[in-house]
């Protein structure tokens, strides 16, 4: 399957967010120190059991990751790899990956959705989206407001869900999926 440069760079863009440590390649050790940071974030005790859910949920994802794209096998994936993962039909259809992002996404509701409400404030998200992926507060509130679609303040799992399938299936530039993660490298 081909990839358009969109979904190249889009794809770039979320490689950075997995990257936490910075160092040019996609890692466990990144993975781990994400929930942590989202452990800190919503002062979670480490046994909490939504804590314990996302660690679970984050280590299959960079179990299935690397099965799919470290094809070097040194333990880590460059984006190179990780993109080519895409282009060999990491992602084969949206509800493929509905079937495994929405368990991620709902652990992730329950940790950053305080009040338990099935709705994220501009706080919840300011505070997950910066542990979790690094995003600079200021493209989360950006971020926030493209996607409280109906301007009440809130952001559900809907509204999620719905601009995660647009970030990696939408090839249009102005959808609000676009933005999922902050503002994308000019092309």
């Amino acid at each position: 399957m081909d990839i358009s440069p969109f979904l190249q760079r889009k794809l770039a863009r979320r490689f950075a967010t997995f990257d936490t440590n910075r160092d040019g390649y996609i890692g466990r050790t990144d993975f781990v120190s994400a929930c942590e940071r989202l452990a800190a974030a919503f002062q979670l005790a480490p046994e909490a059991r939504a804590l314990k859910r996302m660690r679970e949920l984050s280590d299959g994802l960079w179990q299935h990751l690397s099965q799919a794209a470290d094809v070097n096998l040194d333990g880590r994936i460059s984006l190179a790899e990780y993109q080519a993962a895409f282009a060999a039909g990491l992602l084969v259809t949206p509800a493929s990956f509905d079937a495994g992002y929405v368990p991620f996404l709902d652990a992730l509701m329950d940790i950053a959705d305080e009040d338990g409400d099935g709705k994220l404030t501009r706080d919840e998200q300011v505070r997950w989206s910066g542990a979790l992926m690094g995003l600079p507060e200021a493209d989360a509130r950006e971020v926030f407001g493209r996607l409280d679609r109906d301007a009440d303040g809130l952001i559900g799992r809907d509204d999620m869900l719905r601009a995660i399938r647009e970030f990696y299936f939408d090839e249009e530039p102005t959808s609000t999926g676009v933005w999922l993660l902050g503002p994308l490298d000019p092309a």
